[in-house]
């Protein structure tokens, strides 16, 4: 069977990978000229390595990444901490996978690297779909027109493919932005960091991990903001920005504000839930489809897992089966990737929430979590075997 998949984000890539693991002939285009840096950290929960090794991928982006072996949650104002919770050998032995922390290009280029010469197709910007009942047809800019049996519109959160599909259908502002930052080890070597910590405080949060086995540090300081913000990995902050929106917190991250180089500010935006991602030989995967506020670090593992079921649900199948293998796939991953959606918008709100009564009330939820499942809430999906039929 004949497949191509539109953007060569972390959910393409595995997209592709799964369906050539299934059998299938994939090709991926990439409006971009060339694949660079940008971005920085993403963290791949067990749910989402599980896949990776399946793909034969694991051991390649383990030796890239960091493996934390604990998450702090922290106040604001004095550093203090609130809980913690395991996600080292322990959580790895529990759950059959490592928990990672991973730069995106070390991520992406590790994906680039198995895949068959020829099949990665840069320069190649998309600008229709349309479909019969027997193929579907990609066309690119130049004019070129690719045949397939299968197309996966794996676009990113201003997916074009998804308004072709289902209509006019903006991206949302989330009211939250991030200042984002990597800063060499030895900038911060003297302030004594947790390895990978949340500090929670009104209005926002600050999340910090080490990436490249420790060689860097990533930064990501979320706060709450009416004024519209781009949706761009490579937007420059005003200079000093962030100190000013982050003014009264703990000086330790103030330091480590202070001394970042290039800070960028994005907005964060989302999409809101679909009822269905296909239609008819067409079907959406990752953030075009889900696209969600990161406060649950599981962007990435969701765009992984829809991958993996993707490849599992087009497994030995022929090309006038397309259509009913996609409504499995979709069935199969939509109501868990609209939980993740809803569950993380819920969890900005808690990181955010100022001194007082309902501070106090979800620190205590946190300390009896931790009390009653040392691995933490957000670990209640990683047993689950992705591709496991329902």
């Amino acid at each position: 069977m004949r497949a191509v998949v539109v953007g060569a984000g972390i959910g393409g890539l595995t997209a592709t990978l799964s369906l050539r693991r299934a059998g299938h002939d994939v090709i991926l285009v990439e409006r971009a000229r060339r694949l660079t840096e940008i971005g920085a950290g993403i963290q791949l929960a067990p749910n989402a390595t599980r896949v990776l090794r399946r793909l034969d991928l694991l051991d390649a982006v383990a030796r890239r990444s960091t493996r934390p072996t604990q998450v702090s949650f922290r106040t604001w104002s004095d550093g203090s901490e609130i809980c913690r919770y395991v996600i080292g050998p322990e959580a790895e032995e529990e759950f059959g996978a490592p928990y990672l922390q991973v730069h995106r290009a070390d991520l992406q280029q590790a994906m680039v690297a198995a895949l068959p010469p020829g099949s990665l197709r840069l320069a190649t910007a998309v600008v229709g779909i349309d479909q019969d009942d027997k193929s579907a047809r990609v066309t690119t800019a130049d004019g070129a027109h690719l045949e397939a049996d299968l197309v996966v519109a794996a676009d990113g959160i201003r997916s074009a493919a998804r308004q072709w599909l289902f209509g006019a259908d903006e991206a949302l502002f989330s009211h939250t932005a991030a200042y984002r930052a990597l800063l060499p080890a030895a900038e911060v070597a003297d302030l004594d960091l947790p390895e990978y910590a949340g500090w929670l405080g009104p209005g926002g949060h600050v999340v910090h991990y080490w990436l490249r086995r420790g060689e860097l540090l990533n930064v990501v300081a979320v706060f709450g903001t009416h004024r519209p913000a781009e949706e761009s990995w490579t937007a420059p902050a005003e200079p000093g920005e962030q100190l000013r929106t982050f003014a009264g917190w703990n000086p330790r991250l103030l330091t480590v504000l202070e001394r970042a180089g290039q800070v960028f500010r994005y907005g964060i935006h989302t999409r809101a839930p679909l009822s269905r991602w296909s239609l008819g030989r067409v079907t959406l995967l990752g953030d075009s489809a889900h696209a969600m506020v990161p406060f649950q670090a599981q962007g990435a593992a969701q765009a992984v897992m829809d991958a993996a079921v993707l490849g599992d649900s087009l497994t030995g199948t022929a090309p006038d089966e397309v259509p009913d293998a996609l409504d499995r796939y979709v069935h199969r991953r939509l109501p868990a990737a609209t939980a993740v959606q809803t569950s993380s918008a819920r969890a900005g709100h808690d990181y955010h929430l100022p001194d007082g009564p309902e501070a106090d009330a979800r620190n205590a939820r946190l300390v009896a979590l931790a009390a009653e499942n040392r691995f933490g809430p957000h670990s209640a999906a990683w047993p689950v075997d992705v591709l496991a039929e329902d």
